[in-house]
């Protein structure tokens, strides 16, 4: 049995033959030799999977929890905790199989059931250089945080139960099939877009998640006119921080080794953090006179964001521009498009994740240039081609994720007798009428 596809695979153009540490580079070769487990990559992979799992509990927890307000600050901390909990399980019972093995005359669309239950995968196994319970492990923490950061856009006014129906339904036909698509060897893979850690398949997708999320779920009482910030920007900086800490180890481990080439993707991710940081933060300072905090972190998410697909094909001067063109684009979907859609997304995923997604990825192949500092593109590619197969790929996320969220709503309310809490318990707050304990002991 061959073993499961490589994510980022497509990127085997851009590694030199000689990192022959690099998982990439032995796909590189015409004849690869047997793997053989090289202990440098394997505890880095190991270390950026704490720092991701950091990123995921307690970071983006905290991150979300600070801007809900107080009476619903546990429902929120509660979401996110059990959601990636469930993903967990669900990667391991087939998420896993479904997305890296061969599936036949499926296979562009969606993987096999080989490793069903996580069968043949040892502690003898290798994916690559590293051990493949290694390998599970850090693609599994991809799986949990993408369908949980769809939890801001219907924040403080949705049933419990219907977040986890939904998040079940969500992860089996959206997510699963995206990262097969994607990274597991399906269509996407073999047309070869440039989105090295997860643009289409993590933002721009739950972007789009979000405001069908956002339509379906309805507004939250009293949006318009009674006051819905932030209770606790120290939370939300806290866990801005972590997120941003565990990016580093989302994109540069996403190379699988510890090379050269990981630590340009770090230094990229790092870069556009920063710049998208005191871009967001000028533009709220000119147009309204002071800089917030809440705008320095949304402008760190956005240009992280942004760099996600771009961090392994641009130079360092790239994802410094990159994070300084996303954040007032982000900031005008935040300020401008969001009111003229009219839906209630609560914490801005699609403001942040979906639009900083999209622009991201259309950014990853200007700067991919050589002229511009980066690493060039696929031999017969040019900029023309490489923009078109972006466009298309962007496109069809779109589309697949409005088509796929929509479905998993619509169950998920089907199964839940509805997706919104009761008027008087989202009054009363979710931390009360849906856990029975209070965020704060007054």
């Amino acid at each position: 049995m061959e073993p499961p596809l490589k994510p980022f695979q497509s990127l085997r153009w851009i590694i030199p033959a000689t990192l022959t540490l690099g998982a990439s580079s032995l796909w590189a070769q015409a004849a690869p030799e047997a793997p053989t487990l090289n202990s440098g990559d394997t505890a880095f992979v190991f270390a950026c999977c704490i720092a991701v799992w950091l990123m995921t509990i307690p970071g983006l927890a905290l991150f979300y929890g600070g801007l809900a307000r107080t009476k619903n600050v546990l429902s929120i901390l509660m979401q996110v905790f059990t959601v990636s909990s469930l993903i967990t399980v669900l990667w391991a019972l087939y998420g896993y199989s479904l997305t890296f093995t061969d599936g036949g005359s499926l296979q562009s669309v969606i993987g096999g059931l080989d490793k069903l239950f996580l069968r043949g995968v040892t502690k003898d196994s290798l994916q690559g250089s590293i051990p493949e319970l290694l390998y599970f492990y850090f693609m599994r923490l991809f799986a949990a945080i993408t369908p949980t950061i769809i939890v801001g856009a219907f924040a403080e006014r949705i049933k419990f139960a219907a977040v986890l129906v939904f998040m079940a339904i969500w992860f089996t036909i959206n997510y699963v099939p995206m990262a097969h698509m994607g990274w597991g060897g399906g269509w996407v893979f073999q047309l070869g877009a440039q989105d090295f850690a997860g643009g289409n398949v993590v933002h721009v997708n739950v972007g789009i998640a979000a405001l069908v999320g956002a339509w379906l779920v309805g507004a939250r009482k009293g949006v318009g006119t009674s006051a819905m910030s932030p209770h606790n920007m120290t939370m939300t900086m806290t866990g801005g921080s972590l997120l941003w800490v565990g990016w580093l180890a989302f994109c540069g481990g996403c190379v699988l080794a510890a090379n050269g080439f990981s630590m340009l993707v770090v230094l990229n991710t790092m870069l556009a953090g920063a710049a998208g940081t005191l871009s967001w933060m000028l533009v709220e300072w000119i147009h309204r006179g002071r800089p917030s905090m809440l705008g320095a972190v949304s402008g760190a998410i956005a240009g992280l964001v942004a760099i996600t697909p771009a961090c392994g094909f641009v130079g360092p001067m790239g994802a410094i521009a990159i994070g300084f063109i996303v954040s007032p684009i982000c900031v005008w979907a935040v300020e401008k498009l969001k009111p003229m859609i009219g839906l209630d997304d609560s914490f801005d995923v699609f403001g942040v994740h979906g639009v900083g997604g999209i622009v991201g990825g259309i950014l990853t192949t200007v700067f991919a240039m050589p002229a511009l500092g980066g690493l060039g593109f696929a031999e017969g590619r040019d900029f023309g081609s490489q923009m078109q197969i972006q466009l298309l790929v962007i496109g069809f996320s779109i589309v697949y994720s409005a088509i796929s969220s929509f479905i998993a709503f619509k169950l998920a309310s089907l199964l839940c007798g509805g997706l919104r809490v009761q008027e008087d318990d989202e009054i009363e707050g979710l931390d009360m009428s849906s856990h029975g304990e209070p965020g704060y002991k007054l």
